[in-house]
């Protein structure tokens, strides 16, 4: 990320700032990596250690499968009927130890705030839209865009109306955008998909200075805490640095094509420890005399592929429709069904929008997916 300002903050860091009644603000430095990776300082009205009660609220880990035969698997996510805010309406599917996985309809605005501090989150909005209130301020998203949220902030997110569907990744890491699109000194280069003027931080930032008893449930180590502050936890007057929630859309994604077709790191748009997130978009398709726009097969010997399925044709596909998710795992090939490759030929572009998740450790698939699982899909290759 690059550096942003938001409200009042001293001249210098780590020096006096003062409110009107001569009483300190006080200064919270939220950094990554022992303080050398990404960082940002925040001047709070309270002393964010103001808890007056706290709470297990219980296990929030998912259950796993046991190792059944290797094989392709196919989930029908619009069959998921859990709905609630955007914490209780968290469906896991797949998760190990780098990532958890799954999708949510959140219906309902959260009554208490929340914090992940295990590592980052990502939200892709598949439609829907609202705001996302945070520490930092507030983001207000839209269907496409991708709401990165970083480890330890404090915040709510607010539906508009209608549900919000989201797909969302629980990382324990950092998530950001990949390294070798940037130079030395941070900056998105000339070949990157996307460019900062692509992104979105927080547009406002209000402060609340209200005291009572405002609840934060923060997720760590497997847990579930309540704790609960003796002020509003949005109190933050001003802040600056690289670390804070940000929003890129899909639609700000310019493809990569070629004479040939195109290998998937192409489509990459962020990477975390282990994984990488990718987006598939309307594009042209190659254009060599005699090119297959569909792709070949492929095994992915070190990595399990997910992907979610947004909108369009995919051209690859049979049966797979808008909010599926495949999961092609490494070990075993995988590629287009049958006449699909010789359909693409002559093609001149595709429509199609997905949101693909590397993992270089296998996805477990979580025990309640099975109730959403099309069980012929590894047999859909057979003429």
């Amino acid at each position: 990320m690059y550096y942003r300002q938001m409200g009042k903050i001293p001249h210098k860091r780590h020096t006096m700032f003062k409110k009107e009644d001569g009483t300190l603000f006080r200064e919270q430095v939220m950094g990554t990596k022992g303080f050398s990776g990404t960082q940002s300082i925040l001047y709070h009205h309270y002393m964010p250690t103001e808890v007056v009660k706290t709470e297990l609220i219980g296990s929030y880990l998912p259950e796993y499968e046991e190792q059944g035969s290797l094989r392709h698997r196919l989930l029908h996510t619009d069959q998921i009927e859990r709905k609630g805010n955007a914490l209780d309406a968290r469906e896991y599917l797949l998760g190990n130890d780098d990532l958890l996985i799954g999708t949510a309809n959140i219906t309902q605005s959260m009554d208490s705030f929340y914090r992940n501090g295990d590592g980052d989150e990502l939200f892709y909005i598949h439609y829907g839209s609202g705001k996302v209130e945070t520490m930092f301020g507030t983001l207000l998203y839209k269907p496409g865009d991708y709401v990165i949220i970083p480890i330890g902030t404090i915040y709510r997110l607010i539906p508009d109306d209608d549900t919000t569907k989201v797909l969302f990744v629980e990382s324990f890491s950092q998530i950001t955008t990949p390294s070798r699109y940037r130079n030395e000194y941070g900056q998105l280069l000339e070949h990157s998909p996307f460019c900062e003027r692509d992104i979105r931080g927080p547009e406002t930032l209000q402060t609340y200075d209200d005291l009572g008893e405002y609840e934060v449930i923060t997720k760590t180590r497997g847990f579930l805490h309540s704790h609960v502050l003796n002020h509003h936890p949005l109190d933050v007057e001003g802040w600056d640095g690289y670390l804070y929630p940000w929003i890129f859309n899909i639609e700000d994604f310019e493809p990569i094509t070629g004479r040939v077709h195109q290998p998937p790191p192409v489509h990459q748009t962020f990477e975390g420890n282990q994984f990488v997130i990718c987006s598939f978009v309307p594009r042209l398709f190659d254009y060599h005399p005699e090119s297959i726009p569909a792709p070949y097969y492929h095994s992915n010997v070190n990595s399990d592929e997910l992907l979610y399925y947004v909108e369009g044709n995919f051209m690859s596909r049979k049966g797979v429709k808008e909010r599926s998710i495949t999961l092609h795992p490494s070990g075993i090939p995988h590629g287009p069904h049958p006449g699909k490759t010789e359909g693409s030929i002559g093609k001149k572009e595709t429509l199609e929008l997905a949101v693909m998740i590397d993992t270089f450790k296998p996805l477990k698939v979580v025990k309640n997916a099975s109730a959403i699982e099309d069980g012929q899909y590894m047999y859909s290759w057979v003429k």
